[in-house]
């Protein structure tokens, strides 16, 4: 299994880069580390507060994934990137959060607006 396409990378010039389909993102906890630039104990803080908050739940944003016969590992899924891009204060969360905000402000949805306009009534004269 290919994992490097399922996750958020940063480049040397702090460009984000993210998969074309972001359901299928799975970021381990040292790849969530490295890309905000933080340690495993503010990650697991942040993992905690999150969880404690009720803002997600543990069963819907963590899942383990076989590695071998013998190894797993736990990944977590976009929406827990973004609750913690916004949660942490790092050079690496704010570039994720500026590129999550760019993807949803470019999104281009038609919208269709519908106007319907009754033509049997005659118009109100006005008298000056």
């Amino acid at each position: 299994m290919d994992r490097k396409i399922n996750i958020i990378k940063m480049d040397e010039h702090g460009n984000i880069t993210m998969p074309t389909d972001i359901r299928t993102i799975a970021m381990s906890e040292w790849e969530i580390c490295e890309l905000f630039g933080i340690t495993s104990p503010t990650f697991r803080a942040a993992i905690k507060a999150i969880y404690k908050s009720g803002v997600l739940r543990e069963c819907e944003v963590r899942r383990s994934i076989c590695l071998s016969d013998k190894c797993s590992m736990d990944v977590y899924c976009f929406e827990m990137v973004v609750a913690l891009a916004f949660r942490i204060n790092s050079y690496g969360a704010e570039r994720v959060r500026n590129a999550v905000i760019e993807k949803l402000y470019l999104r281009k949805e038609k919208t269709s607006i519908f106007f319907s306009l009754d033509c049997r009534k005659e118009a109100p004269k006005y008298q000056a």
